[in-house]
C-alpha cells in the first residue's frame, strides 16, 4: 500500500491545497494531511480549526486521513507507515528550497521519496500569505478558498461579509 503525506501549515486551507490533495489522492492508495504544529509560528487558526476544517473540506475523499504533527516529518512518517512526501510547486523558486528539504529528507530517511506535484495555472499565484493579507482588508477572497472557509476567516479578522 502507498501511504503519502501531504504537509504543511495549511493557514488557512486554499483551492490551491485542494487541488494538490485531490490530484494526490488519485495517485495513492491513502493520503495523510499531516498539519504541521509548529508553535514558533503565529498562526491565525489554531492546530484544531485547521485540522477541522480539512476535514470537513476533504470528507468527499475516501482514501484521505488528517492529522497534526510535531517536529521532523521523516520522524512522523516512520510512525504512520508512510513513504511519500507529497509537495506542491508553484514556482521556481518554491522548488529550490523544496528540493533541499526533499534531499536532506532523503539522505535522513532513504526509503522516503518525494513527489512534486506543480500546481494549476489557476492557482499558480495562491499562497495562505496572500489570502490572509486579502482577508485582513475585507478583500474578496472567494476565488482564494473554499466556500464554506470564507466567514471563518473572515471572523478572525472581525470582518462581516
Amino acid at each position: 500500500m502507498k501511504r503519502a503525506i501531504y504537509p504543511g501549515s495549511f493557514d488557512p486551507l486554499t483551492l490551491g491545497h485542494m487541488d494538490i490533495i485531490e490530484r494526490s489522492a488519485s495517485i495513492v492508495d491513502e493520503l495523510v494531511i499531516g498539519v504541521l504544529n509548529n508553535s514558533a509560528k503565529n498562526s491565525l487558526f489554531s492546530i484544531e480549526e485547521r485540522v477541522s476544517m480539512i476535514k470537513e473540506m476533504t470528507a468527499q475523499i475516501p482514501n484521505v486521513t488528517v492529522a497534526s504533527f510535531r517536529g521532523l516529518l521523516v520522524d512522523y512518517m516512520k510512525e504512520i507507515n508512510a513513504t511519500i512526501i507529497i509537495r506542491g510547486l508553484r514556482a521556481v523558486t518554491d522548488f529550490e528550497y523544496e528540493l533541499q528539504i526533499a534531499q536532506t529528507n532523503h539522505v535522513e530517511s532513504p526509503n522516503v521519496e518525494t513527489i512534486f506535484l506543480t500546481t494549476s495555472l489557476q492557482y499558480s499565484y495562491l499562497s495562505s500569505t496572500i489570502v490572509k493579507e486579502f482577508a485582513s482588508y475585507g478583500g474578496d477572497i472567494s476565488k482564494f478558498v473554499p466556500k464554506q472557509l470564507m466567514d471563518r476567516i473572515y471572523t478572525k479578522y472581525n470582518i462581516t461579509k
